[in-house]
Protein backbone atom coordinates (compact mmCIF):
# COMPACT_ATOMS: atom_id res chain seq x y z
CA UNK A 1 0.00 0.00 0.00
CA UNK A 2 1.32 3.57 -1.11
CA UNK A 3 2.54 5.83 2.20
CA UNK A 4 -0.68 7.73 1.45
CA UNK A 5 -3.31 5.80 1.36
CA UNK A 6 -4.75 3.48 4.53
CA UNK A 7 -6.44 -0.07 4.95
CA UNK A 8 -9.50 0.49 4.44
CA UNK A 9 -11.70 -1.72 6.21
CA UNK A 10 -15.49 -0.05 5.71
CA UNK A 11 -18.16 -2.06 5.07
CA UNK A 12 -19.41 -0.35 2.24
CA UNK A 13 -18.49 1.94 0.23
CA UNK A 14 -15.46 -0.29 0.58
CA UNK A 15 -12.18 -0.10 -0.73
CA UNK A 16 -10.96 -0.12 -4.45
CA UNK A 17 -8.44 -2.40 -6.22
CA UNK A 18 -4.93 0.55 -6.52
CA UNK A 19 -4.60 -0.21 -10.17
CA UNK A 20 -8.20 -0.34 -10.68
CA UNK A 21 -8.23 3.25 -9.04
CA UNK A 22 -5.08 4.34 -11.15
CA UNK A 23 -6.64 3.30 -14.34
CA UNK A 24 -9.67 5.21 -13.58
CA UNK A 25 -7.46 8.48 -12.85
CA UNK A 26 -5.05 7.74 -16.39
CA UNK A 27 -8.71 7.73 -18.44
CA UNK A 28 -10.60 10.16 -17.13
CA UNK A 29 -10.45 12.76 -19.13
CA UNK A 30 -9.88 10.71 -21.96
CA UNK A 31 -11.36 7.14 -21.97
CA UNK A 32 -9.33 4.94 -24.42
CA UNK A 33 -8.49 7.67 -27.12
CA UNK A 34 -12.85 8.75 -27.08
CA UNK A 35 -11.47 12.53 -26.43
CA UNK A 36 -13.73 12.65 -23.46
CA UNK A 37 -14.48 11.21 -19.61
CA UNK A 38 -16.54 8.19 -19.65
CA UNK A 39 -19.31 10.11 -17.58
CA UNK A 40 -19.63 12.15 -20.78
CA UNK A 41 -20.14 9.62 -23.00
CA UNK A 42 -23.49 8.80 -24.99
CA UNK A 43 -25.23 5.86 -23.55
CA UNK A 44 -26.29 4.73 -26.58
CA UNK A 45 -22.82 5.99 -28.35
CA UNK A 46 -19.99 3.09 -29.56
CA UNK A 47 -17.29 3.93 -27.07
CA UNK A 48 -19.55 3.41 -23.99
CA UNK A 49 -21.64 0.46 -25.61
CA UNK A 50 -18.15 -1.41 -26.09
CA UNK A 51 -17.69 -0.95 -22.52
CA UNK A 52 -21.05 -2.00 -21.47
CA UNK A 53 -20.97 -5.21 -23.42
CA UNK A 54 -17.08 -5.93 -22.65
CA UNK A 55 -18.08 -5.31 -18.58
CA UNK A 56 -21.15 -7.43 -18.98
CA UNK A 57 -19.82 -10.31 -21.37
CA UNK A 58 -16.70 -10.62 -18.37
CA UNK A 59 -19.42 -10.42 -15.92
CA UNK A 60 -20.84 -13.73 -17.58
CA UNK A 61 -17.86 -15.31 -18.02
CA UNK A 62 -15.77 -15.06 -14.17
CA UNK A 63 -19.52 -16.27 -12.68
CA UNK A 64 -20.09 -18.77 -15.74
CA UNK A 65 -23.95 -17.42 -16.11
CA UNK A 66 -25.73 -19.73 -18.42
CA UNK A 67 -27.85 -18.69 -20.73
CA UNK A 68 -30.65 -19.06 -19.39
CA UNK A 69 -30.35 -16.12 -17.04
CA UNK A 70 -29.56 -12.62 -18.01
CA UNK A 71 -27.64 -9.40 -16.53
CA UNK A 72 -29.71 -6.40 -16.34
CA UNK A 73 -27.95 -3.36 -14.21
CA UNK A 74 -30.09 -1.20 -12.37
CA UNK A 75 -29.74 1.53 -9.96
CA UNK A 76 -31.18 2.35 -6.31
CA UNK A 77 -29.02 -0.15 -4.90
CA UNK A 78 -29.73 -3.35 -3.20
CA UNK A 79 -32.34 -1.53 -1.16
CA UNK A 80 -34.87 -0.67 -4.39
CA UNK A 81 -34.29 -4.78 -4.69
CA UNK A 82 -36.25 -5.67 -1.58
CA UNK A 83 -39.73 -3.42 -3.58
CA UNK A 84 -38.68 -4.83 -6.95
CA UNK A 85 -38.46 -8.53 -6.22
CA UNK A 86 -41.86 -8.75 -4.66
CA UNK A 87 -43.35 -6.56 -7.25
CA UNK A 88 -41.75 -8.83 -9.94
CA UNK A 89 -41.84 -12.28 -8.61
CA UNK A 90 -44.78 -12.31 -5.65
CA UNK A 91 -47.83 -12.27 -8.26
CA UNK A 92 -48.12 -15.78 -9.37
CA UNK A 93 -49.54 -17.04 -5.81
CA UNK A 94 -49.11 -13.89 -3.86
CA UNK A 95 -46.94 -15.55 -0.84
CA UNK A 96 -43.34 -15.29 -0.41
CA UNK A 97 -40.77 -16.67 2.42
CA UNK A 98 -38.01 -15.12 3.65
CA UNK A 99 -35.05 -16.32 6.02
CA UNK A 100 -34.52 -13.41 8.14
CA UNK A 101 -30.47 -13.55 9.15
CA UNK A 102 -29.51 -9.94 9.61
CA UNK A 103 -30.31 -6.44 9.35
CA UNK A 104 -30.74 -6.38 5.44
CA UNK A 105 -32.88 -10.11 5.45
CA UNK A 106 -34.96 -7.87 7.64
CA UNK A 107 -35.67 -4.87 5.98
CA UNK A 108 -36.35 -6.77 2.72
CA UNK A 109 -38.93 -9.07 4.28
CA UNK A 110 -40.49 -5.91 6.32
CA UNK A 111 -40.72 -4.42 2.76
CA UNK A 112 -41.53 -7.68 0.74
CA UNK A 113 -44.93 -7.31 3.50
CA UNK A 114 -46.24 -4.62 1.38
CA UNK A 115 -47.17 -6.75 -1.59
CA UNK A 116 -48.13 -9.92 -0.05
CA UNK A 117 -48.34 -12.81 2.51
CA UNK A 118 -44.44 -13.16 3.85
CA UNK A 119 -43.59 -15.98 5.72
CA UNK A 120 -40.53 -15.79 7.59
CA UNK A 121 -38.88 -19.47 6.72
CA UNK A 122 -36.21 -19.13 9.48
CA UNK A 123 -34.44 -16.91 11.46
CA UNK A 124 -31.46 -16.38 13.46
CA UNK A 125 -33.06 -13.28 15.98
CA UNK A 126 -33.20 -15.63 18.92
CA UNK A 127 -29.44 -15.27 19.27
CA UNK A 128 -28.63 -11.54 17.82
CA UNK A 129 -28.24 -12.88 14.48
CA UNK A 130 -24.97 -14.82 15.38
CA UNK A 131 -25.82 -17.89 13.15
CA UNK A 132 -26.93 -19.19 10.49
CA UNK A 133 -29.95 -21.44 10.38
CA UNK A 134 -29.50 -24.91 9.19
CA UNK A 135 -31.32 -27.05 6.22
CA UNK A 136 -33.48 -28.30 9.27
CA UNK A 137 -34.45 -25.26 10.46
CA UNK A 138 -35.75 -23.80 7.07
CA UNK A 139 -39.89 -24.20 6.47
CA UNK A 140 -40.62 -23.12 2.88
CA UNK A 141 -44.39 -23.24 1.83
CA UNK A 142 -45.05 -25.18 -0.81
CA UNK A 143 -47.00 -22.36 -2.38
CA UNK A 144 -44.74 -19.36 -1.74
CA UNK A 145 -44.04 -17.84 -5.13
CA UNK A 146 -40.79 -17.22 -3.95
CA UNK A 147 -38.21 -18.49 -1.06
CA UNK A 148 -35.36 -15.06 -0.43
CA UNK A 149 -32.22 -14.77 1.52
CA UNK A 150 -29.32 -12.80 2.20
CA UNK A 151 -25.93 -14.85 1.74
CA UNK A 152 -23.76 -12.51 3.70
CA UNK A 153 -24.76 -10.34 6.76
CA UNK A 154 -22.26 -7.02 7.37
CA UNK A 155 -23.23 -5.99 10.12
CA UNK A 156 -23.44 -9.29 11.87
CA UNK A 157 -20.19 -10.91 10.43
CA UNK A 158 -22.71 -14.08 9.26
CA UNK A 159 -22.26 -16.18 5.65
CA UNK A 160 -24.30 -19.18 4.67
CA UNK A 161 -22.04 -21.80 3.92
CA UNK A 162 -24.60 -23.72 1.96
CA UNK A 163 -27.33 -23.00 -0.67
CA UNK A 164 -31.23 -23.48 1.03
CA UNK A 165 -32.82 -26.26 -0.64
CA UNK A 166 -36.44 -25.07 -1.62
CA UNK A 167 -37.88 -28.24 -2.95
CA UNK A 168 -38.57 -26.44 -6.48
CA UNK A 169 -39.91 -22.92 -4.86
CA UNK A 170 -37.98 -19.88 -6.88
CA UNK A 171 -34.66 -19.20 -4.73
CA UNK A 172 -33.72 -15.53 -4.81
CA UNK A 173 -30.42 -14.32 -3.30
CA UNK A 174 -28.77 -10.96 -2.12
CA UNK A 175 -25.11 -11.56 -2.42
CA UNK A 176 -24.22 -7.78 -2.25
CA UNK A 177 -21.22 -8.69 -0.13
CA UNK A 178 -19.73 -11.17 -1.32
CA UNK A 179 -20.52 -11.81 -4.83
CA UNK A 180 -17.54 -12.36 -7.10
CA UNK A 181 -15.65 -13.92 -4.09
CA UNK A 182 -16.78 -17.61 -3.52
CA UNK A 183 -17.92 -19.30 -7.13
CA UNK A 184 -21.92 -19.83 -7.54
CA UNK A 185 -24.12 -22.23 -9.67
CA UNK A 186 -26.24 -19.49 -10.71
CA UNK A 187 -28.32 -21.99 -12.59
CA UNK A 188 -29.52 -22.80 -9.07
CA UNK A 189 -31.20 -19.02 -8.60
CA UNK A 190 -34.38 -17.79 -10.07
CA UNK A 191 -32.73 -13.87 -9.10
CA UNK A 192 -29.64 -12.68 -7.60
CA UNK A 193 -28.85 -8.89 -6.64
CA UNK A 194 -26.32 -7.06 -5.61
CA UNK A 195 -25.46 -3.80 -5.01
CA UNK A 196 -21.76 -2.65 -6.15
CA UNK A 197 -19.94 -0.70 -3.38
CA UNK A 198 -19.02 -4.05 -1.47
CA UNK A 199 -17.08 -5.67 -4.13
CA UNK A 200 -17.69 -5.04 -7.49
CA UNK A 201 -17.39 -0.79 -7.72
CA UNK A 202 -18.39 2.44 -6.46
CA UNK A 203 -22.22 2.77 -5.56
CA UNK A 204 -24.27 3.44 -8.13
CA UNK A 205 -24.90 0.21 -9.76
CA UNK A 206 -26.69 -2.76 -9.03
CA UNK A 207 -26.16 -6.15 -10.43
CA UNK A 208 -29.25 -8.18 -11.07
CA UNK A 209 -29.34 -12.10 -12.44
CA UNK A 210 -32.61 -13.11 -13.42
CA UNK A 211 -33.73 -16.55 -15.14
CA UNK A 212 -35.43 -14.76 -17.90
CA UNK A 213 -37.87 -17.46 -17.90
CA UNK A 214 -39.76 -16.50 -14.60
CA UNK A 215 -39.91 -12.22 -16.09
CA UNK A 216 -43.33 -10.85 -17.07
CA UNK A 217 -45.29 -11.43 -14.31
CA UNK A 218 -45.09 -8.16 -12.16
CA UNK A 219 -47.85 -6.30 -10.32
CA UNK A 220 -49.39 -4.22 -12.69
CA UNK A 221 -48.37 -0.99 -10.65
CA UNK A 222 -44.52 -1.95 -11.13
CA UNK A 223 -42.97 1.08 -12.21
CA UNK A 224 -40.77 0.29 -15.38
CA UNK A 225 -37.62 0.96 -14.30
CA UNK A 226 -38.59 -1.63 -11.94
CA UNK A 227 -39.60 -4.19 -14.03
CA UNK A 228 -37.28 -6.83 -14.80
CA UNK A 229 -39.08 -7.67 -18.07
CA UNK A 230 -38.34 -4.11 -19.47
CA UNK A 231 -34.93 -4.16 -18.17
CA UNK A 232 -34.10 -7.43 -19.99
CA UNK A 233 -35.55 -5.90 -23.40
CA UNK A 234 -34.13 -2.90 -23.34
CA UNK A 235 -30.29 -4.67 -22.20
CA UNK A 236 -30.65 -2.31 -18.85
CA UNK A 237 -31.25 0.86 -21.53
CA UNK A 238 -35.00 2.21 -20.02
CA UNK A 239 -33.38 5.50 -19.38
CA UNK A 240 -29.74 6.39 -18.85
CA UNK A 241 -27.77 3.87 -16.90
CA UNK A 242 -25.04 4.81 -14.43
CA UNK A 243 -22.42 4.52 -16.85
CA UNK A 244 -19.66 5.40 -14.57
CA UNK A 245 -19.91 2.74 -12.08
CA UNK A 246 -20.53 0.35 -14.72
CA UNK A 247 -17.30 1.33 -16.50
CA UNK A 248 -16.03 1.05 -12.62
CA UNK A 249 -17.13 -2.21 -12.63
CA UNK A 250 -15.39 -3.63 -15.71
CA UNK A 251 -11.99 -2.27 -14.61
CA UNK A 252 -12.44 -4.44 -11.48
CA UNK A 253 -13.25 -7.29 -13.44
CA UNK A 254 -10.24 -7.20 -15.73
CA UNK A 255 -8.69 -6.97 -12.02
CA UNK A 256 -10.47 -10.24 -11.30
CA UNK A 257 -8.56 -12.56 -13.70
CA UNK A 258 -5.25 -10.88 -12.48
CA UNK A 259 -5.97 -12.92 -9.37
CA UNK A 260 -6.79 -16.07 -10.99
CA UNK A 261 -10.81 -15.23 -11.33
CA UNK A 262 -13.76 -15.80 -8.18
CA UNK A 263 -11.68 -19.36 -7.75
CA UNK A 264 -8.66 -17.31 -7.37
CA UNK A 265 -10.46 -14.66 -5.21
CA UNK A 266 -11.52 -17.20 -2.97
CA UNK A 267 -8.41 -19.03 -1.86
CA UNK A 268 -7.01 -15.23 -1.38
CA UNK A 269 -10.44 -14.54 0.92
CA UNK A 270 -10.21 -17.88 3.09
CA UNK A 271 -6.56 -17.49 3.66
CA UNK A 272 -7.53 -13.42 4.55
CA UNK A 273 -10.42 -14.28 6.90
CA UNK A 274 -7.81 -17.28 8.50
CA UNK A 275 -5.87 -14.39 9.27
CA UNK A 276 -8.01 -12.66 11.41
CA UNK A 277 -9.86 -15.23 12.94
CA UNK A 278 -6.80 -17.25 14.20
CA UNK A 279 -6.02 -13.73 16.00
CA UNK A 280 -9.47 -13.61 17.81
CA UNK A 281 -9.32 -17.95 18.42
CA UNK A 282 -5.72 -17.46 20.27
CA UNK A 283 -7.11 -14.29 21.79
CA UNK A 284 -7.05 -13.47 25.46
CA UNK A 285 -8.88 -9.97 24.69
CA UNK A 286 -10.48 -10.43 21.46
CA UNK A 287 -13.66 -12.12 21.16
CA UNK A 288 -15.46 -12.85 18.25
CA UNK A 289 -19.10 -12.11 17.06
CA UNK A 290 -20.42 -14.94 15.37
CA UNK A 291 -20.61 -18.57 16.09
CA UNK A 292 -17.56 -19.97 14.32
CA UNK A 293 -19.63 -22.63 11.82
CA UNK A 294 -21.18 -19.31 10.75
CA UNK A 295 -18.38 -16.92 10.38
CA UNK A 296 -18.08 -14.48 7.17
CA UNK A 297 -15.16 -14.68 5.16
CA UNK A 298 -16.22 -11.16 4.28
CA UNK A 299 -16.90 -9.25 7.41
CA UNK A 300 -15.17 -10.18 10.47
CA UNK A 301 -16.76 -8.74 13.83
CA UNK A 302 -15.34 -9.22 17.11
CA UNK A 303 -14.92 -6.94 20.29
CA UNK A 304 -13.18 -6.56 23.41
CA UNK A 305 -15.04 -6.58 27.27
CA UNK A 306 -15.03 -3.13 27.26
CA UNK A 307 -16.58 -0.77 25.32
CA UNK A 308 -13.64 2.05 26.24
CA UNK A 309 -11.23 -0.32 25.17
CA UNK A 310 -13.19 -1.00 22.27
CA UNK A 311 -13.29 2.81 21.16
CA UNK A 312 -9.63 2.80 22.05
CA UNK A 313 -8.60 -0.01 19.50
CA UNK A 314 -10.56 1.93 17.22
CA UNK A 315 -8.92 5.00 17.56
CA UNK A 316 -5.40 3.56 17.99
CA UNK A 317 -6.08 1.50 14.96
CA UNK A 318 -6.73 4.49 12.93
CA UNK A 319 -3.95 6.28 13.75
CA UNK A 320 -1.42 2.83 12.63
CA UNK A 321 -3.37 3.31 8.89
CA UNK A 322 -6.21 0.41 9.69
CA UNK A 323 -9.39 2.58 9.06
CA UNK A 324 -13.06 2.10 9.56
CA UNK A 325 -12.63 -0.60 12.10
CA UNK A 326 -15.79 0.35 14.09
CA UNK A 327 -18.38 -2.07 14.63
CA UNK A 328 -22.19 -0.75 13.43
CA UNK A 329 -24.28 1.00 16.67
CA UNK A 330 -26.70 -1.90 16.67
CA UNK A 331 -23.76 -4.38 17.22
CA UNK A 332 -20.70 -2.47 18.32
CA UNK A 333 -17.42 -3.67 19.21
CA UNK A 334 -15.27 -3.82 15.75
CA UNK A 335 -15.79 -4.91 12.56
CA UNK A 336 -13.14 -5.40 9.77
CA UNK A 337 -14.49 -5.77 6.32
CA UNK A 338 -12.18 -7.68 3.88
CA UNK A 339 -13.83 -7.77 0.73
CA UNK A 340 -11.87 -8.57 -2.87
CA UNK A 341 -9.72 -5.49 -3.20
CA UNK A 342 -8.35 -6.23 0.48
CA UNK A 343 -4.72 -7.04 -0.11
CA UNK A 344 -3.32 -9.78 2.07
CA UNK A 345 -0.86 -7.74 3.40
CA UNK A 346 -3.78 -5.45 4.85
CA UNK A 347 -5.22 -8.72 6.82
CA UNK A 348 -1.47 -9.30 8.37
CA UNK A 349 -0.86 -5.69 9.30
CA UNK A 350 -4.54 -5.66 11.16
CA UNK A 351 -3.40 -9.27 12.76
CA UNK A 352 0.08 -7.71 14.04
CA UNK A 353 -2.03 -4.89 15.15
CA UNK A 354 -4.34 -6.77 17.05
CA UNK A 355 -1.82 -8.79 18.87
CA UNK A 356 0.57 -5.93 19.62
CA UNK A 357 -2.19 -4.05 20.78
CA UNK A 358 -3.50 -6.90 23.21
CA UNK A 359 0.11 -7.65 25.08
CA UNK A 360 0.12 -3.42 25.52
CA UNK A 361 -3.16 -3.68 27.37
CA UNK A 362 -3.89 -6.91 29.35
Amino acid sequence: MSANRVYNFAPGPSMLPLPVLEQAAAEMTNCRGAGMSVMEMSHRGKAFLEIFEETKTNLKHLLKIPDTHEVVFMQGGATLQFSAVPMNLIGKTGKADYAVTGNFSNIAMKEAKKYGDIHIACSSEDKNHTYIPTQEDISIRADAAYFHYCCNNTIFGTEWKYVPETGGIPLVCDMSSNILSVPVDVSKYALIYAGAQKNMAPAGVTVVIVDKSIVGNEHPLTPKLMSYKLMVESDSMNNTPPCYTIYMLGLVLKWLYTQGGVEGMAKIKTEKAKILYDVLDDSEMFIGCAEKASRSDMNVTFRTNSAELDEKFVKEAKQAGFDSLKGHRSVGGMRASIYNAMPIEGAQGLATFMRDFEAKNR
